[in-house]
């Protein structure tokens, strides 16, 4: 109105004319779960001679009067949480580094309950259950091999995204005490993870040196395979047991659990998938 006023020719000041408008709207970890996303949870335990034999009161593994250990601990402070997202509460149990009867071969992945057809236990109850009936028919062995149990989730997470919908996403918890043995196998296999529904959190018990782990942890830089390959986002969450010893168990939970709603909405975000369940926008 000012310029026409001083102009008598004025007729505006340009004209923006909008093609096309699309109102997209951003889920949360919330909605995928609300839209019937279940989180499927596999533990993957340490069994490598490192731990010191279960029987003696310095090993990881000891199961002491209170009937509990390190590896206890991590299974009931992150299962607790996880079991809630999970409809049938039926979680796979595997062990590594174990030499097994009768012919008492090394396995990097084995169920704990020994039945490798059926590797479900029910609840973190049973889980526990499990991992207490078998620490006395295995031996300890090694070396610490992680890729194999990586490769084995990543083989279900694959077949889930067939569906093409955000109906399944893949949680890893593996409990170590330490060194990774097959670290160029293990970067490989979760850099090719990353492109999967999945995520994969260490809880290192124990004090070892746990350099390893923080580097598969990518938050300080992008973690590539021994081939240059990059991940195509972070899904490794490190957590060392030792800095939660005297905290509550909510405070360990929350720590490994920290970035993983973050981690279920950008895999889901990146293949465009919206929740099962979401009315269109």
């Amino acid at each position: 109105p000012k310029k026409q006023k001083k102009k008598k020719n004025y007729k505006n000041s340009g004209i923006i004319i909008v093609k096309s408008c699309k109102i997209t709207r951003d889920f949360s970890f919330l909605d995928y779960i609300l839209g019937g996303c279940q989180l499927m949870f596999t533990v993957g335990i340490d069994f490598t001679a490192s731990n010191g034999n279960p029987r003696d009161p310095s090993s990881l593994h000891y199961i002491n009067p209170m009937g509990t250990n390190e590896y206890l601990s991590a299974i009931w402070a992150v299962g607790q949480i996880i079991q809630d997202y999970d409809s049938d509460k039926m979680f796979p149990a595997l062990g590594f580094g174990a030499q097994l009867p009768p012919d008492w071969k090394v396995s990097h992945e084995f169920a704990i309950n020994f039945n490798p057809t059926n590797p479900f236990c029910s609840g973190v109850e049973g889980i526990v259950q499990a991992y207490s009936a078998c620490l006395p028919h295995i031996r300890f062995y090694g070396p610490t091999n992680f890729s194999p149990i990586v490769n084995h989730v990543a083989r279900f997470a694959a077949q889930a995204t067939q569906q093409e919908t955000a109906s399944q996403y893949f949680i890893l918890l593996i409990i170590t005490d330490g060194v990774i043995s097959d670290m160029d196998e293990t970067r490989h296999a979760v850099v090719q993870a990353s492109k999967l529904p999945m995520s994969i959190i260490i809880v290192g018990v124990g004090n070892a040196d746990f350099a390893a782990m923080e580097f598969l942890d990518g938050d300080s830089r992008v973690l590539r395979s021994h081939t240059g390959e990059e991940a195509v986002r972070d899904i490794v969450q490190f957590v060392p047991f030792r800095d939660f010893r005297n905290a509550p168990k909510e405070t360990l939970a929350k720590a490994v659990l920290a970035e993983l709603p973050q981690q279920v909405v950008q895999y889901f975000k990146h293949q465009n998938l919206p929740p099962i369940n979401s009315e269109p926008a």
